[in-house]
């Protein structure tokens, strides 16, 4: 397969350490992409579930590589830590091999338009205010996955294609309706009052793009139920991917060799002499959201 070049690439949640982390898909997909700017937007380690039970088995060591990779040869890459992973708000604004940490940041599109990067758990009310009840859900939502998991094992042996209960859920539950629109509504409103062009954001696992007179609001989706990314291609143009599973089952294992010698774009510009406007973000602190970002 030959590789796709974007100008930006937006990931989340992929949650490293879950083990229904779809990995294999992840690394099938940053093996196929060129870009000069990636941002990892959150949950990229589930240190959550990495508390309950260690899983990490050597694809999560392939996907960790091939982004280190990515910047060592050129590719613009920031991490922005979620809820799962805010241990690593701690070390906001720090460099580590290339990968910068920030809280939250600012990309420019080809066009000019400047839009807000940052996970989105600062918004969920839940997750600010009931620590408890945000893990207890997490546990939830994993049994979830689980009977996810069941479903599509008999929908493989069945001839069918991939299927996801939990989407199906959200759609039908008229709670999860409402908590998903107030969700993208608090973000919307926020950003639009910092003069943001839009929005980029995960945390609710819910892929779109939504365009508003003079905005855009958009969520990357996940790498748990919907192989999904945000990318921006070399005309400006922003656009969800959605990577099919098909393609991680039928690429071959990943192993260290195979990252030591992949060819990777070399942009003209090195990560540290892009000049980034943070101006205003790092800043921006919600009600409790500094309490929430220490590590536990």
């Amino acid at each position: 397969m030959s590789k796709t070049s974007y100008r930006a690439v937006w990931i989340s949640d992929t949650h490293l350490g879950s083990r229904d982390c779809q990995s294999a898909a992840i690394n099938s997909f940053l093996k196929n992409i060129k870009c000069e700017y990636l941002y990892i937007v959150g949950d990229f380690i589930d240190i959550w579930q990495l508390k309950r039970k260690w899983h990490w088995p050597q694809d999560f060591n392939n996907v960790v590589q091939r982004v280190l990779k990515k910047a060592k040869k050129g590719t613009r890459v920031v991490y922005i830590p979620g809820n799962h992973d805010e241990s690593f708000r701690e070390y906001a604004g720090l460099d580590f091999g290339g990968v910068r940490i920030q809280k939250q940041t600012v990309h420019e599109t080809l066009d000019g338009r400047k839009l807000l990067v940052m996970h989105g758990d600062e918004f969920d009310a839940v997750v600010q205010y009931n620590k408890w009840l945000a893990v207890l859900g997490s546990a939830a939502y994993d049994y979830l996955i689980y009977a996810n998991r069941i479903v599509n094992f008999l929908r493989r042996r069945l001839g069918l294609p991939y299927w996801s209960l939990a989407n199906y859920l959200k759609r039908k539950v008229k709670n999860a309706i409402t908590y998903i629109h107030s969700y993208e509504d608090a973000l919307i409103a926020d950003a639009r009052k910092r003069q943001f062009n839009g929005v980029v954001c995960g945390h609710i696992h819910q892929p779109v793009i939504k365009e508003q007179p003079g905005f855009i609001y958009c969520n990357t989706g996940d790498w748990v139920e919907n192989c999904t990314a945000l990318v921006e291609t070399a005309e400006g143009q922003l656009e969800i991917v959605r990577w099919p599973l098909m393609h991680a089952k039928d690429a071959p294992r990943e192993d260290d060799q195979d990252l030591e010698e992949e060819d990777e774009p070399q942009p003209s510009e090195r990560f540290a002499e892009i000049p980034v406007n943070l101006a205003g973000v790092e800043t921006f602190e919600p009600a409790g959201f500094m309490n929430n970002a220490r590590p536990r």
